[in-house]
């Protein structure tokens, strides 16, 4: 079986998959970061594939960045924004705007799954299997 890199969300808030929001796979390496993903989970709050699997999945240091902030205001659940001002775009800013999850992966072939279970307010992660 050959290695792959997957994630799901869950609100935690809302007791829902995170259906619809945006994430970034970045590749961390030699002090400069590469945009290798993007992806919106679906209805259940995952990806329809794997970030990277097989020959692509290498070993190395990865950040999955979730666009958190732009999923609460889009959700049409009742979420206040928690901070102060507004940002540039008008939207009222969220206390957790991105939330950046930064990984090693150290052997190709296995699953690395990495899930994000957020709130307005807080967020949690784990590896997963």
């Amino acid at each position: 079986m050959s290695g792959r890199l997957t994630t799901h969300v869950l609100n935690l808030s809302g007791g829902i998959p995170a259906a619809g929001m945006a994430l970034q796979l970045w590749r961390l390496e030699d002090g400069a970061a590469s945009l290798l993903r993007e992806a919106v989970t679906n209805a259940d709050g995952r990806l329809d594939a794997p970030l990277l699997e097989g020959a692509e999945l290498a070993a190395g240091s990865y950040e999955l960045l979730f666009m958190a902030g732009d999923y609460f205001r889009s959700s049409g659940l009742p979420f206040e924004a928690s901070g102060e001002g507004n940002s540039a775009d008008g939207a009222a800013p969220f206390f957790l705007e991105q939330i950046p999850i930064r990984f090693n992966i150290t052997d190709p072939s296995a699953h690395y799954h990495v899930p994000l279970l957020v709130a307005p307010g807080g967020y949690s992660t784990y590896r997963g299997s």
